[in-house]
């Protein structure tokens, strides 16, 4: 019997902390009980995990919904699932595919036309480590839908954001962001050997990058911007990530990580907690991992690189001309912006232009 003690001691002592583990990265319930009765609030790739259990849980605090997805069917049956379980009937579904400039500009459109304010824009919808692709108009499916399909939305919707103020936008990211690298030569991976991985670390630095930039750029106008990894939540996000592809993953590790990760509804609690938190008024360009504000990873604090990433994002999305926010404030570095002359952005924008071309949007280079 004495041969059994040692293994079972180590198991009982692994699961333990197994379970404290888990217990410490879920991070619980959103302590804010904050309603939002009269509130719009606009959420991208809400038909499922954690954009659905977010949406479901600001319809239950009083908000008008409008879910962005790119599946209709599956994002209709998600809005009616949330009016009945919520008894809120000011949920709706709306189409919008970030893979796409076109689709992006119309469901824009249509929400500034039909909504009378934007009060909360949370930008959560997002692929992982999927394989190699392009997006419509021909950027790196991961990068395009992560972060250049949420900027662009996020540039049409600033004015409906500015005119509801005081309002927010929260950008979904990642801990993989610490080891993300933007590569301004080759941002949509055209002329090097694609890493699926690297891929989708530079997308979620990029989200970083972002939440700052748009912080800095819109001090004063009410608008605050902050961004949040979520936790380790099992979602279909994952379905890349090749952890039932094995029969070790499949027997082995997948027990453990099952007690490691939680679920879609505690998944959202953070997104809910930076949008409705009392507390965070006036919070902005902020990092939050799961609902703790920390300091994200060094290269996301360099505001050159963010400012080199905003101007390459808006010709990429064809903003350079359009843009209210960049005409109207100065760069984050505080000198007068001139053309570039950089050769890497002269790269970027040849890029942009063939792209675009192709759509009928001027590029504005």
């Amino acid at each position: 019997m004495s041969k059994y003690i040692l293994p079972v001691s180590v198991f009982g002592t692994v699961f333990g902390c197994a379970v404290l583990l888990k217990s410490h990265v879920t991070g619980g319930p959103c302590p804010s009980k904050a309603k939002i009765p009269g509130k719009t609030v606009v959420i991208t790739g809400a038909n499922t995990g954690i954009g659905k259990e977010t949406a479901k849980e600001l319809a239950k605090r009083g908000g008008r919904i409008i879910m962005g997805c790119r599946d209709m069917e599956k994002c209709e049956a998600a809005a009616k699932e949330i009016r009945g379980q919520t008894l809120n009937p000011h949920v709706y579904a709306r189409h919008i595919d970030l893979a796409s400039i076109k689709s992006i500009r119309q469901f824009a459109e249509r929400v500034n036309q039909e909504e009378k304010h934007v009060d909360v824009l949370i930008n959560n919808a997002g692929v992982m480590r999927c394989p190699a692709g392009k997006t419509e108009d021909g950027f790196d499916i991961q990068f395009g839908v992560n972060h250049l399909g949420h900027f662009l939305l996020t540039n049409l919707l600033l004015e409906k954001l500015k005119d509801s103020a005081p309002s927010r936008v929260v950008n979904l990211t990642s801990l993989a962001h610490i080891v993300g690298e933007i590569d301004f030569n080759d941002l949509n991976w055209d002329n090097k050997k694609f890493d699926t991985k690297r891929a989708y670390c530079q997308s979620k630095l990029a989200n970083v990058l972002f939440t700052r930039e748009l912080a800095q750029r819109l001090e004063g106008t009410g608008v605050t911007v902050n961004c949040l990894h979520p936790g380790v939540v099992a979602t279909e996000l994952g379905r890349h990530t090749g952890l039932h592809q094995s029969q070790f993953s499949s027997s082995v590790l997948s027990p453990f990580f099952t007690l490691l990760v939680k679920g879609p509804e505690l998944g959202a609690q953070p997104s809910v907690y930076l949008a409705v938190a009392e507390e965070l008024e006036g919070v902005t360009g902020c990092y939050y991992d799961v609902m703790i504000e920390k300091e994200p990873a060094p290269k996301a604090l360099d505001q050159e690189v963010s400012r080199r990433l905003w101007e390459a994002s808006a010709r990429l999305m064809g903003l350079e001309q359009e843009q209210a926010p960049s005409a109207a404030v100065p760069a984050s570095n505080g000198a007068q912006e001139k053309p570039s002359t950089d050769p890497d952005t002269k790269i970027i924008a040849k890029h942009a232009l063939s792209a675009l071309e192709q759509t009928g949007v001027n590029p504005g280079v």
